[in-house]
């Protein structure tokens, strides 16, 4: 019994780091964009490139699964791991140099909830009506935290820009989410995760050298430290973490303990980047959380959310 309640804690404890590893990318992004005038393909680039040895070190084994798919299944991957990490990645390190850190993070917290309307407009899945209640919750939640962050800028139509590109990168994430099922039972949840982030890397590689020279790869010593804590930081251990702690207390327990993620980026925010903390951002959180966890409480969606293990945009 005692064994149970160590490993149970142990469990909580990673994540715990996960959520907050997840949490500290927004607050890196913000910090780069700070110290330099770097462009997002530029960050993301850096990021993908520190972040690739760790990941080539432990998907050669998941590498040879690539034997075991067909050309359709390796194009739906190719396509997944383009949505789910290049896509939602570029538009969220976009959308970053406009909206706050706290912003971001209430916005991509709503993916279940687009996860939903993937499946109801592109698979054919029923659309019930205890959904609405969530659903609603996080809508307002959301514009209660755009509010907030329109009421404290001067500048709105940047605000505006920012809020568009985030909700483009939860749309993204959401899509990957929808489609990643059948991947996710051929392949497995971590040979998938891993794969698929091959794939983006690529992808985010290909994009730097198609807009930008190779000499804007060199940038201050500063953005190189921030870059690699992103990649171990926020994009490597959080995804390995996630994956032992769902192993210890189950993937239901690991995704109620991940909704501590805004509130961890919102008080990052205000700690490290000095940005305000509002009543209207607070309540926002609340309600998007509140949304997010009554969408959770339902079984199909917990059992959905069993099946995948990865790492936030």
């Amino acid at each position: 019994m005692k064994s149970r309640y160590n490993l149970t804690q142990l469990g909580v404890l990673l994540a715990v780091l996960s959520a907050t590893g997840f949490s500290l990318k927004a607050i890196f992004v913000k910090q780069a964009y700070m110290i330099a005038p770097i462009e997002p393909i530029t960050l993301l680039s850096l990021r993908m490139i520190f972040a690739l040895p760790f990941f080539l070190l432990i998907s050669l084994h998941g590498l040879k699964s690539f034997h075991r798919l067909s050309f359709k299944e390796v194009f739906l991957l190719s396509c997944l791991g383009v949505a789910g990490y290049y896509a939602a990645s570029i538009l969220d390190f976009m959308g970053l140099e406009y909206i706050s850190a706290g912003l971001e993070r209430i916005i991509l917290f709503s993916y279940p909830i687009l996860t939903i309307f993937m499946g109801v407009i592109f698979l054919g899945q029923s659309f019930e009506k205890r959904l609405i209640p969530p659903i609603l919750l996080t809508t307002l939640g959301v514009l209660f935290a755009c509010i907030s962050d329109l009421s404290v800028n001067e500048n709105n139509q940047e605000i505006i820009w920012g809020i568009f590109l985030i909700a483009g990168s939860a749309i993204s994430y959401a899509f990957y989410q929808a489609f990643s099922e059948p991947m996710i039972k051929k392949l497995g949840s971590k040979q998938f995760s891993v794969l698929a982030m091959l794939v983006s890397i690529l992808a985010v590689e290909l994009h730097f050298f198609i807009q930008l020279p190779v000499s804007n790869l060199v940038q201050p010593m500063e953005i190189y430290t921030l870059c690699f804590m992103m990649a171990l930081f926020s994009t490597v251990l959080p995804v390995f973490l996630q994956s032992s702690a769902i192993k210890y207390i189950g993937a239901a327990r690991v995704v109620l303990i991940s909704t501590i993620g805004p509130a961890l980026t919102i008080i990052f925010g205000w700690l490290i980047l000095d940005e305000p903390i509002t009543m209207l951002q607070i309540i926002g959180m609340v309600l998007v959380l509140a949304g997010v966890l009554t969408l959770k409480a339902k079984r199909k969606v917990v059992a959905a959310e069993s099946k995948v293990v990865n790492a936030k945009p």
